[in-house]
C-alpha cells in the first residue's frame, strides 16, 4: 500500500510499541464526548494492556458519560473518572484526539507525562506527543491500535475485538464510506472469528433510539434548510430543544447521518447550540474538503467528515460556512 505523505513511518510504530513495552503503568485517554472510534480504540488497548500484565487506567474528559448506543462496550466499568486520573503518568497514550484542547482537564496530565504517545488517523492532528503514531491511511484509530498490538506481539482477545470492531464499523459508516479499504475487510474478518455479537451490536449502534430522540429528529428535519446553489443542507438543534424532549447531547451523534442523505446536497451541516458553545458537524459526499472549513474555525477531521466548536451564534456560523463553500 502506498504511504500518504502524512502517514506515520514504521519508526513511529516501533517507538510507540517500545514505549508501551518498557512501562509497567500506562494511562490512556480519548477526546471529550467520545465517539465509537475513540472509545473503541482506547478500551481495546486497555484490555490488551491488562491482559499483558500492565497496570492501565483509561478515561476521557467531563462530562464522564457515553452515548447510550455505546453502553455494551466491555471495559466501560473499568474506566477511571478524570478527577482520579494520574497527574503525571509515566506513559500516557491518547486516542483519536487531534489536539490537546480536546483532552479537556486531561491535557494537564498529558503535558506532565514522562512520554506521550498520540494514536490517531486524522491528518489534521497537531502531533502534540513525544511519539506521534498518526496514520491517515488507516480507516479508524482502532485500525492503528490493531497495528500497534501486532507490533507489540500481543494477541487479541474477545473484549478487545469487540472494541476494535466498534471503532471500525462506526468510522467506516457500516463499511459504506470511501475509507472502506481491503485492510478494513481483512480486519473485520479477523475480528469476526472472536464470535462477535455483530447483529446486536449493529442494532444498538445504528438503529435503536428512544422515542424522545425521534421527536427531536422531527424538529431538526422540519427546521432543515437546503441551499440549492451551494448544494448545502443544514439544520440545528438547541439546548432548549434537548431540554424540551429530555434528550442528552450524546444521543444526537447520528443526526448528521440523517441530514447527509439529502440527494440535492453535497455538503451537510448540523449545528448544536448548547449552553457551553456550538458544536458543528460537517459531512461531504463529493470531493469537497470539509476539513479545510473545520480547520479554518479551529477544528479538524477528514476530507469527508470534520467538525469544530465555536462560541458564535448559529446564523453567523451558517453565513461563514456558506462563504467558505462559495469560495471553494
Amino acid at each position: 500500500m502506498r504511504r500518504r505523505k502524512n502517514q506515520a513511518t514504521s519508526p513511529d510504530l516501533d517507538a510507540a510499541a517500545a514505549a508501551i513495552d518498557a512501562c509497567a503503568s500506562i494511562a490512556l485517554a480519548c477526546h471529550v464526548a467520545p465517539d465509537g472510534d475513540a472509545l473503541g480504540s482506547m478500551l481495546a488497548l486497555h484490555h490488551l494492556c491488562l491482559a499483558a500484565g500492565k497496570r492501565s487506567v483509561a478515561s476521557w474528559p467531563e462530562p464522564f458519560t457515553v452515548a447510550p448506543h455505546y453502553a455494551y462496550l466491555p471495559g466501560l466499568d473499568l474506566t477511571t473518572k478524570p478527577a482520579d486520573f494520574p497527574a503525571a503518568p509515566e506513559l500516557m497514550v491518547t486516542f483519536d484526539c487531534g489536539s490537546l484542547n480536546r483532552l479537556g482537564e486531561l491535557a494537564g496530565p498529558a503535558r506532565a507525562a514522562g512520554a506521550l504517545v498520540v494514536v490517531d488517523h486524522h491528518f489534521t492532528n497537531d502531533r502534540y506527543g513525544s511519539i506521534n503514531l498518526v496514520e491517515p491511511d488507516a480507516a479508524a484509530s482502532a485500525v492503528v491500535v490493531r497495528r500497534l498490538a501486532r507490533r507489540l506481539g500481543w494477541e487479541l482477545n474477545r473484549d478487545a475485538a469487540i472494541c476494535i470492531y466498534t471503532g471500525l464499523v462506526t468510522d467506516t459508516g457500516r463499511f459504506q464510506y470511501s475509507n472502506t479499504t481491503p485492510e478494513v475487510f481483512e480486519l473485520a474478518a479477523e475480528l469476526s472469528t472472536f464470535d462477535l455479537p455483530i447483529a446486536s451490536m449493529s442494532r444498538q449502534l445504528f438503529e435503536l433510539h428512544r422515542f424522545a430522540y425521534l421527536q427531536l429528529v422531527a424538529v431538526a428535519l422540519e427546521r432543515a434548510v437546503l441551499d440549492r446553489e451551494l448544494r448545502l443542507v443544514f439544520t440545528w438543534v438547541t439546548q432548549a430543544d434537548l431540554d424540551r424532549f429530555g434528550v442528552e447531547l450524546e444521543e444526537t451523534e447520528g443526526l448528521i447521518d440523517l441530514v447527509r442523505r439529502t440527494e440535492e446536497a453535497d455538503v451537510a451541516c448540523v449545528l448544536k447550540a448548547m449552553s457551553d458553545g456550538t458544536r458543528v458537524s460537517l459531512r461531504s459526499t463529493t470531493d469537497i474538503d470539509v476539513s479545510a472549513i473545520a480547520i479554518a474555525f479551529g477544528g479538524g477531521g477528514h476530507r469527508a467528515a470534520a467538525g469544530f466548536t465555536s462560541d458564535r451564534p448559529v446564523p453567523e456560523l451558517v453565513a461563514d460556512i456558506k462563504a467558505a463553500l462559495a469560495a471553494a
